[in-house]
């Protein structure tokens, strides 16, 4: 086991040259020579490895150990010669830091045994979180997986929006309505501000605390944003996306820390790409339900887009996902373009075919940008 003392192997400090900023290039919008490529839940189930390491502990005392994050954001980089690594947590350790338990309930999912029913309930929350001792487990996974990873591509560090945290938090799980939260929207909007505006501040600082660790780049999963349509979305979402990435940027600054490239995922919100596009992020990530050449034409030139294969297509047989890859790169053009999935994979998923997806991305970008 590495050291984890701050002038150990493991500090924050001193880490590896690195070799390939492709994805950090593509982030910023500088030219690159072929598309970077890189899968959301890449570290998951669909490795045999992952299960393996994972078999005898719970999920977030999995979350909890730097050592094992480690390990499994490792795993997928040792197969697939992917442009990043995204550090393995999960979006609910930040209602945990505010003191809310949540479990993972076999064939079930996340569960919060005690959601939070009436306004009163806001009172049993953190009001002041201290961060980095709540939450550092992942500041040191962060820190670890920095230096195993020897420079080989870059780190994204990650965190779940305001309202995506919120629906989880009063639902108790996973919704196919989000009802009960969206009930919160409309009848309790000022306490529902409060709740936003508390898991905003803990966002900024756990997110700034992940770049001090070590993270080169950001993503903020706006997962349920889909359940919200384009009124609710400005007044209860998009205020605080905006606000997390002014504000993350400022104390990044502050602190004389690197501006690290952010990523914006608000899964099925085409309803609201223009606003996206001007919400203070480098990179829109986008969902399957949108077609490429609309997501450039109004998105603008200046941003970075990612995504958006439907996971499914995984499924297909490999020389098919060749075939979509290709016409979905020929839809983004190969500059300004990170290929990701629209969502993230499935546990049932063949890792070939992962392999595949990758492989076809690096393969028919430099073709692309060889003859366009």
């Amino acid at each position: 086991m590495e050291s984890l003392e701050p002038n150990g192997p493991a500090s924050a400090t001193g880490f590896p040259e690195l070799k390939n900023d492709t994805f950090l290039r593509a982030a910023r919008g500088d030219k690159t020579e072929y598309t970077p490529v890189w899968c959301m839940r890449q570290a998951g189930r669909y490795l045999p490895e992952f299960r393996e390491t994972r078999a005898a502990q719970d999920f977030f005392a999995t979350c909890r150990s730097p050592e094992t994050c480690c390990e499994l954001t490792l795993q997928p980089l040792r197969r697939f010669p992917l442009d990043a690594a995204i550090i393995f947590s999960d979006i609910l350790v930040v209602p945990q830091a505010l003191g809310m338990e949540v479990v993972m309930v076999p064939g079930k999912g996340p569960t919060f045994p005690e959601p939070l029913k009436e306004v009163e309930d806001l009172l049993k929350l953190r009001q002041k979180v201290d961060v980095a001792a709540e939450l550092g487990y992942v500041f040191q996974a962060i820190t670890l997986t920095r230096h195993k990873l020897e420079g080989k591509v870059p780190l994204i560090g990650f965190s779940g929006a305001p309202w995506t945290l919120m629906s989880y938090m009063i639902e108790g799980g996973g919704s196919n309505t989000m009802a009960k939260a969206k009930a919160w929207l409309y009848r309790h909007p000022e306490a529902s501000h409060r709740l936003l505006t508390l898991l905003t501040d803990v966002i900024v600082d756990y997110l700034v605390g992940q770049v001090a660790a070590g993270a080169q780049a950001l993503q903020l999963f706006e997962s349920h944003a889909g359940h919200l349509g384009p009124e609710l979305f400005e007044d209860f979402s998009l205020p605080f996306i905006q606000s997390i990435a002014k504000r993350v940027r400022s104390q990044l600054q502050e602190k004389a820390l690197p501006a690290v490239p952010m990523i914006i995922f608000a899964k099925d919100a085409h309803y609201a790409l223009e606003n996206l596009a001007q919400s203070g992020y480098d990179v829109i990530g986008l969902d399957w339900t949108i077609r490429p050449e609309e997501a450039r034409q109004r998105t603008g030139k200046d941003v970075t887009l990612q995504g958006n294969l439907d996971p499914c297509a995984l499924y297909a047989p490999k020389e098919k996902i060749g075939e979509l890859v290709k016409k979905m790169l020929e839809g983004f053009g190969s500059q300004h373009y990170i290929a990701n999935l629209g969502h993230g994979l499935y546990p049932d998923m063949n890792p070939e075919h992962v392999g595949a997806f990758v492989e076809a991305v690096h393969k028919h970008s430099r073709h692309l940008n060889k003859c366009c």
